[in-house]
């Protein structure tokens, strides 16, 4: 008897895709982050800058954590790599907490420049990375240089 194996129990085959578009995200945040710590700067101050800067960091790490939890279980099946993306996301999303929570008394930490920074970094970083996407399954991941 042949049977053939549910598609959730296979590999996925190929470069990951998510591995380069996180990289060109984290390259983008490198790029505005100085940008979005003087105005954090300008906003709130000399805290206010590295709460920003803090902040960016945090963001640059999230995202390139996803890509390496990704990276590392889509080639060992499909089904780790859903479940390593939902609750990944969900471990992520704590180590954010932790993070600021140990953060929150620091002297030197503004929490409204800290929060207003993720948010707006997470969000700014994965609207302008759209632009960038192929939607085709010819070319997952970022679109060819024309």
């Amino acid at each position: 008897m042949n049977e053939t194996p549910s598609p959730l129990a296979m590999a996925a085959q190929g470069k990951a895709p998510e591995v380069t578009v996180s990289k060109d995200m984290i390259k983008r945040g490198f790029f505005v982050a100085p940008v979005l710590m003087l105005v954090a700067g300008v906003v709130w101050g000399l805290s206010g800058m590295w709460s920003a800067g803090v902040g960016i960091a945090l963001v640059l790490a999230n995202f390139g954590l996803a890509a390496a939890l990704i990276a590392w279980a889509a080639p060992i099946s499909l089904a780790l790599m859903m479940g390593v993306s939902l609750f990944g996301y969900l471990i992520r999303l704590g180590l954010l907490a932790v993070a600021i929570f140990l953060l929150r008394d620091v002297s030197w930490i503004n929490l409204p420049a800290l929060g207003v920074t993720i948010i707006v970094t997470h969000l700014g970083l994965l609207f302008w990375e759209m632009k960038f996407i192929a939607a085709s399954l010819a070319f997952p991941g970022l679109r060819p240089h024309e």
